[in-house]
């Protein structure tokens, strides 16, 4: 009997599609906003050559990615396979901007050098990536569900749930019409005259209502104008530039190197949150590929990288196939190339595209505690305290800059409750996977189990890849920094690692 003719463009991708799309699109305006506006970088050099090499990344990733599906599916002999989602990584894309290029900028004033320099850190991400690919399948046979799922759960619910939700709010009239519409089509399974997709629809009526009552005055504020569509060609093409920003690269690869190590613990939670929606993908061939499509990025002059997206069960559940990665890959690749993604992140409403976001968050949270066994939901919940204190780390800082105050200007009980707040966001995607982890070792009574995971939280906090005192989140050797905190941290994981250990005996005799 033949497999059955893998499906792999649906109505579904239409939904899908608008989901990946609106999120790569608005990471490197973002990106550029914060470039040009913020630090004042020359805008031929971010709109000519960073853009342009970064939308490559997302190019050569998404298509390999829809390979991936096909193979899959030609393997499985199933024909509802739906492709690994892959995009710019948000946090990067604020960590880089804002820590290194920035930065670097205000120190060199020399765009062309922190280009190449930013360059040379991609290359080094990708390789940093492609050798963490090698232990990604034997972390997801050690490491249990609660662990690999509530990290990305946390994630899903606190960041990317959170912040577009603030946009529903900003825009109430446009924001609940359309989550309405979300909530009906893509969760209650409403369907809409004609099939149309719930995504499309939401965005549609969403955009229509905005310029309806901003164009008629109905809304507050100033009277909104159609953005203009300009176009311009870039053809991104590979070098070794990236080889004369080295040096100037090394020095900030402590502050990069936590978003590469993040994306490769992402890519394996990602990749066990697809198993659980039932496509079962390669850890190691997920991360490989992104490790390369990072370097190629680097290559071409991108500056931020790529990863394995969180919401592959949610994409799933909107019907998309392969056909949304595919779709996504060409129109952010030639976006790149020719400029428009600027226009369109201007025409489409915020609030009319938050609440696809919102669902991507509810669907992989719901995912989390549903896909784990049901007596390690205590464990679930825990991994999401480290991601509440890196989105209150955000937001403070977002007050205390539009105050025009500095963290460093707090003190007594202010500055304790910033730092504890710091120590515990960053590095929060591994510190949250480890806690999730050693919980449901506990619930288990598999203490010996849950007392190498404290013990590798110890370790990791001693050098700063979790809880780093500094602001930057970088790593560092202890005996660097003036700060006893990564001492106090690895002794208080490393006793409840022995602590463990001592009762192991007696816990698995106890009924």
């Amino acid at each position: 009997m033949s497999a059955p003719r893998y499906h792999w463009a649906r109505i579904g991708d239409l939904n899908a599609f608008f989901g990946l799309m609106l999120d790569n699109m608005s990471d490197l305006v973002i990106m550029a906003g914060i470039l040009i506006g913020v630090f004042g970088f020359p805008e031929e050099i971010v709109l000519y050559r960073m853009i342009p090499g970064t939308a490559v990344g997302v190019f050569v990733g998404d298509l390999v990615y829809t390979w991936l599906a096909f193979r899959l599916a030609r393997q499985s002999g199933r024909d509802d396979v739906t492709a690994m989602p892959l995009g710019l990584d948000t946090p990067s894309t604020f960590g880089l901007a804002f820590g290194v290029m920035g930065p670097a900028y205000l120190k060199f004033q020399d765009a062309i050098l922190v280009w190449k320099m930013t360059m040379a850190l991609m290359v080094l991400m990708g390789l940093i990536k492609i050798a963490g690919a090698w232990v990604g399948p034997t972390v997801r046979r050690v490491v249990p569900r609660a662990g690999l799922l509530g990290s990305i759960a946390a994630v899903a619910l606190m960041l990317i749930a959170f912040f577009p939700a603030l946009k529903v709010f900003a825009d109430p009239v446009v924001g609940f019409i359309s989550l309405g519409i979300i909530l009906m089509t893509l969760i209650a399974r409403i369907r809409l005259p004609r099939r149309i997709p719930g995504a499309f629809a939401a965005v549609l009526v969403g955009t229509a209502i905005y310029y309806f009552m901003h164009l008629t005055g109905l809304a507050a504020g100033e009277e909104e104008v159609l953005p203009a569509l300009q176009l311009s060609f870039s053809l991104p093409v590979p070098t070794l530039g990236f080889l004369e920003g080295v040096p100037a690269a090394l020095r900030y690869l402590p502050i990069a190197a936590p978003f590469a190590i993040a994306i490769v613990v992402g890519g394996i939670d990602v990749t066990e949150s697809a198993a659980a929606a039932g496509d079962e993908y390669n850890s190691r061939t997920i991360l490989l590929a992104d490790g390369i499509g990072t370097i190629l990025t680097g290559l071409c002059g991108g500056v931020v990288q790529s990863t394995p997206y969180i919401g592959h069960p949610a994409y799933k559940d909107m019907g998309g196939r392969a056909a949304y990665t595919f779709a996504t890959a060409i129109f952010i690749g030639l976006g790149g190339v020719l400029g428009y993604l600027s226009f369109f992140v201007d025409l489409l409403p915020e609030a009319a595209v938050a609440p696809i976001l919102i669902f991507i968050g509810l669907e992989i949270t719901a995912q989390a505690f549903e896909a784990s066994p049901p007596q390690h939901a205590k464990a679930v919940a825990l991994a999401f305290i480290p991601v509440i204190a890196n989105l209150l780390f955000i937001q403070i800082n977002t007050i205390l800059t539009n105050l025009g105050r500095e963290a460093s200007e707090l003190s007594g009980q202010a500055a304790v409750v910033y730092q504890t707040i710091l120590i515990m966001g960053n590095g929060f995607i591994l510190s949250a996977l480890l806690w999730a982890a050693g919980a449901a070792k506990i619930i288990d009574r598999n203490l010996g189990a849950a007392a190498l995971f404290f013990a590798a939280a110890g370790l990791f906090s001693l050098f700063g890849i979790i809880h780093s005192p500094l602001p930057s989140g970088e790593i560092f050797l202890p005996w660097q920094i003036d700060s006893h905190a990564p001492y106090r941290l690895c002794a208080g994981y490393l006793l409840s690692a022995a602590l463990m250990l001592g009762l192991s005996r007696g816990a698995h005799s106890v009924s």
